[in-house]
């Protein structure tokens, strides 16, 4: 009967502990599920944190880069512009040089058919100098003058011609000397006596055969110091005033040339 009773309270004992053990199994499993474990939500959090932070980087990364191409393509723009005037201005350059070349060619050659001294022909006495001796000096120094430009000895040249004009200023190689002084100075580059000496041939010897010549070259020296409202002027009354001249065909092609309004 002892024994029995026994039995049967091992028994009880081990149901119960066999009930409990599965309570506790289940409570556990159900206070702590899968999808809700703190660790796991703090990595999904951390996932989704790191996946806008990324998206913004990228974004901020093609603004910037797309920045620095525009940035780029502008200054590329700016050089093209810059390379496209400086070739013009080279452009420009060139075509006044050849102008210029071209020129100098036809009035040395026309000169030289007639004559430095031909060209004196019939001129008189020179001014303080009287006699044979005095009318062959200044052509001579005209001619040596002469010789000094065609040579491109421009300095000696420009000496050479001021001193003609000091010393035979009514000589009647004297329109052609202040001429010349012009080109030289023009060659020179010194575009502010080039205007003096071609502007002194049309208002002293506005007759003369150089005066057509000495407008024209006027009108390019007043472009080349950006004058380009006077240049234009003058080179429309080398037109007007002397039509059909070969001054007059320049001056309308250099006119063709302006930029519209200029």
């Amino acid at each position: 009967m002892h024994d029995g009773n026994m039995s049967s309270g091992i028994t009880r004992r081990r149901r119960l502990a066999t009930a409990l053990a599965a309570a506790i199994a289940a409570t556990g499993c159900a206070a702590l599920p899968t999808d809700e474990d703190p660790l796991q939500i703090r990595l999904n959090d951390l996932d989704t944190r790191l996946g806008r932070l990324e998206r913004v980087v990228d974004n901020q990364s093609l603004i910037e880069l797309s920045e620095r191409i525009d940035a780029l393509q502008a200054e590329l723009r700016s050089l093209r512009g810059q390379t496209e005037e400086a070739d013009n201005a080279v452009q420009a350059t060139r075509r006044q040089q050849r102008d210029l070349y071209a020129d100098l060619d036809r009035r040395i050659a026309a000169l030289e058919s007639r004559g430095a001294t031909g060209a004196a022909g019939g001129s008189g006495a020179t001014v303080g100098a009287p006699g044979a001796a005095a009318d062959d000096a200044a052509p001579q120094a005209y001619g040596r003058t002469f010789d000094a430009l065609k040579q491109s000895r421009y300095g000696e040249a420009i000496a050479g011609f001021e001193s003609f004009l000091r010393a035979w200023p009514t000589h009647d190689l004297a329109d052609n000397a202040q001429y010349w002084l012009g080109e030289a100075h023009y060659v020179n580059r010194d575009y502010e006596k080039a205007i003096a000496a071609f502007s002194a041939v049309a208002t002293q010897w506005p007759d003369s055969g150089k005066a057509a010549d000495a407008m024209l070259k006027l009108g390019y020296a007043q472009l080349e110091l950006r004058r380009t409202a006077a240049g234009r002027r003058t080179l429309e009354e080398v037109v007007a005033k002397f039509p059909g001249s070969e001054a007059a065909r320049l001056a309308a092609e250099r006119l063709r040339r302006l930029p519209a309004g200029g």
